[in-house]
């Protein structure tokens, strides 16, 4: 069985389908879908690209009666992205289901806006981190007494995070005759006791290497302490991937390596887990439109994001397991494209590597790293720049107004506008670094929509 259409999947459902472009079943969805439409719980060992999303997806959806207006479903995930992310998929899934109600309840943002959209009537499906859906259900504002599925998206992830507590309440808040569906990458113990206690008689189903498509090129490189900084540009520079995430193993390195990059000229941002959620998100919003093109960050800070397109992963640090190395190179080489993956190692760090390359199974071949001239402005700068608009979707401003401004008032070619992200009360454009000012200057003295707005360039 390779296709959808070989399932008892609800017709509605097809449309969905062909929106999305999907045709033939991935492994994970051959394997699962099946069992998942009878009801059955599921254990998956999948990775991110696996198609694990749409897998879920199908089978809350298949369940979900639009016509009762309850709260039918239940996703957990790690952070705020992957948690918009899932929502997104589960939305288009549902095209061809009439006002099915997906909401998206997570924490570091506004709890008031969730709280409306739950007093006007309830969703059909939750896709929630466990810290805001615990603290929901304290507040007596959600009810899970007719949830038919529970979803555990990245359960190891949220493990690691410190949300085995939290998901156990809400487990236990659920019907006891209710679907559990668990999803991760690995399969700790802590992970078998959430499943032993919460599942019955789960199908276990294994999917190896479905994040990496294609080759992932990996190199390790032996190096001084001292010359780290050099060795990582050195690397970047002589790559010279489009995009690039770095990531450092202590959060205090983070804003050192930031700095160190910036004075080369490279457009560096970093991202870990002190920041502010507005500031998270500008700065996830500015790499993915390609305004920031090295990330430097944390493990815990980086889940959820999802670039289709990176170019490469750099270890500034050597990961202290093989689970979490897999996890940080499983970001580049997707989309049938090859990866890239870098890692330097200081004389300190070689038990690591040495273990980490036994339980990979594989020996590594040392190199030395070309350095780098750490002199200013030797990088090249990203080719865009983003522009903050103090305006959202509470303002009824669309992706077609803010283009209309800028092409139209501004007298820009359309082509100088890049990826638009409209929020709730922020909007985004990424515009062509050479016309940035340009933009900049003449949405200042001009209007959008007939209003004006506070306009800056992050």
């Amino acid at each position: 069985m390779t296709e959808f259409t070989d399932l008892p999947l609800n017709p509605a459902l097809f449309q969905g389908l062909d929106a999305l472009g999907h045709v033939q079943m991935t492994p994970i969805q051959a394997q699962g879908l099946p069992a998942l439409l009878e009801g059955r719980d599921l254990i998956a060992q999948a990775p991110t690209g696996s198609g694990k999303t749409a897998a879920f997806g199908l089978a809350l959806l298949h369940r979900i009666d639009v016509a009762q207006t309850r709260l039918q479903a239940l996703v957990l995930c790690p952070t705020r992205e992957l948690a918009d992310q899932v929502a997104k998929h589960i939305r288009k899934l549902a095209t061809g289901l009439p006002n099915v109600k997906v909401t998206t309840l997570t924490g570091g943002t506004a709890l008031a806006p969730q709280l409306a959209s739950l007093g006007q009537h309830a969703p059909h499906v939750v896709v929630g981190t466990p810290g805001r859906i615990q603290e929901l259900l304290r507040k007596r504002v959600l009810d899970l007494r007719d949830i038919h599925v529970v979803v555990l998206d990245e359960a190891d992830r949220m493990l690691d995070m410190g949300f085995e507590e939290p998901i156990r309440e809400i487990l236990g808040r659920t019907p006891g005759k209710r679907q559990t569906l668990l999803f991760s990458a690995t399969y700790p113990d802590a992970i078998r006791a959430i499943a032993s206690q919460y599942q019955r008689d789960p199908l276990v189903v294994t999917v190896e290497g479905s994040e990496q498509p294609t080759t992932i090129v990996q190199r390790f490189f032996d190096v001084d302490p001292a010359q780290k900084p050099s060795a990582l540009a050195g690397l970047l520079l002589e790559y010279a991937p489009e995009s690039a995430v770095v990531f450092c193993n202590m959060k205090r390195d983070i804003e050192d390596v930031v700095a160190s990059l910036t004075h080369l000229g490279f457009s560096a941002l970093a991202l870990h887990g002190d920041m502010e959620q507005r500031d998270r998100d500008e700065v996830l919003v500015r790499f993915a439109n390609r305004s920031c093109n090295v990330l430097v960050a944390s493990d815990v800070a980086a889940r959820g994001l999802d670039i289709d397109d990176l170019g490469a992963v750099v270890n500034y640090d050597v990961p202290t397991d093989v689970d979490t190395y897999t996890h940080r190179i499983g970001r580049t080489g997707r989309a049938g494209r090859e990866g890239l993956a870098l890692t330097l190692c200081t004389p300190r760090e070689m038990p690591r590597a040495n273990a980490l390359s036994s339980q990979l199974g594989s020996p590594i071949r040392w190199e030395r790293p070309v350095l780098a001239t750490l002199q200013a402005r030797i990088a090249p700068r990203a080719t865009a720049v983003t522009l903050c608009i103090d305006a959202g979707k509470t303002d009824k401003l669309r992706p077609g107004d803010i283009v209309g401004a800028i092409t139209g008032d501004a007298g820009l070619p359309g082509d100088a506008i890049g990826k638009i992200d409209v929020y709730a009360t922020r909007s985004y454009v990424a515009i062509a670094r050479p016309h940035a000012d340009k933009a900049l200057a003449r949405l200042q003295a001009g209007k959008i929509k007939g209003r004006k707005f506070r306009i800056r360039k992050l």
